[in-house]
């Protein structure tokens, strides 16, 4: 056989199967089992910390849908206050503005009757004075005095 693998098979092949077997047997109890057991509970609390997970994020989407929801409404109720707080502004100030216009017209009127008056006053006056000087012209004119 030229270029084959010659294995001989001794007694060293059984002693050596014997010692892996009987490995096996004592370490598959003391080691293997528990790491297995090990990776499996790790395994475990790993999708159960998923799964919480998923769970949060679910429940946080929907709390954050609600808000937004309350954030709307509260949105519209303050628009709507602020267009009713326009619109009672807006009805105060043309209230304020009716009343100050009758209040400066009543103040011009005033004003004009008390001119009207004053005229009046003054054109009484100045009647009686032109009187008193023509008068005084005519009596000075005459050289007498004149009724």
């Amino acid at each position: 056989m030229a270029g084959g693998v010659s294995i001989d098979i001794d007694k060293t092949v059984i002693v050596q199967a014997v010692i892996f077997a009987l490995l096996v047997v004592i370490l598959k109890p003391l080691l293997f089992d528990p790491v297995l057991k090990v990776f499996e509970e790790r395994e475990k609390r790993t999708e159960g910390a998923r799964a919480e997970a998923r769970a949060m994020q679910e429940k946080a989407g929907a709390l954050l849908r609600q808000y937004e929801k309350q954030l709307e409404k509260v949105n519209q109720v303050a628009t709507q206050e602020r267009e009713h707080l326009r619109t009672e502004t807006a009805k105060l100030e043309g209230e304020i503005l009716g009343e100050a216009r009758e209040v400066a017209q009543k103040v011009v009127e005033d004003g004009r009757g008390k001119i009207r008056g004053e005229v009046s006053k003054i054109r009484f006056d100045l009647g009686r004075q032109s009187e008193q000087l023509a008068r005084d012209i005519a009596e000075r004119v005459l050289g007498r005095e004149v009724r």
